[in-house]
């Protein structure tokens, strides 16, 4: 089992920054691949940013791409994800995800664990 906690949403005016963290505990070993998701009410599951933990493999959204930054820090089992450049639309709640999977992918249905999420609010 693996448990994530994410931290560091908030309100912030659009065209300002955040960083998001997510901690990771429990079998930390087997987690292959780390990402966020997010939601807006009424809206499916959308993919942001995920990273191979070992190799350093990124992906992004393309609503995010030049805007939002994912990284990790393996000694403290660690990802975060730096936004900047905030607009209104990227309003929704973000959740970390993580997957024993080996395969690299954007999908929420691959990730087997996901932590409660945080509110991110953009106000124009």
């Amino acid at each position: 089992q693996v448990q994530l906690v994410e931290s560091g949403g908030g309100l912030v005016q659009a065209g300002g920054s955040l960083r998001l963290s997510c901690a990771a505990s429990g079998r930390t070993f087997s987690i292959y691949t780390m990402g966020w998701f997010r939601q807006a009410p009424g809206k499916e599951r959308e993919f942001v940013a995920n990273i191979r933990l070992s190799g350093g493999i990124i992906y992004y959204g393309d609503s995010v791409k030049g805007r939002f930054t994912i990284s990790n820090d393996n000694a403290k089992n660690m990802i975060y994800l730096s936004m900047s450049s905030l607009k209104p639309e990227d309003t929704a709640v973000y959740y970390c995800a993580a997957t024993f999977s080996p395969e690299i992918t954007t999908t929420p249905l691959t990730y087997d664990y996901w932590g409660q999420g945080t509110q991110v609010t953009v106000s124009s």
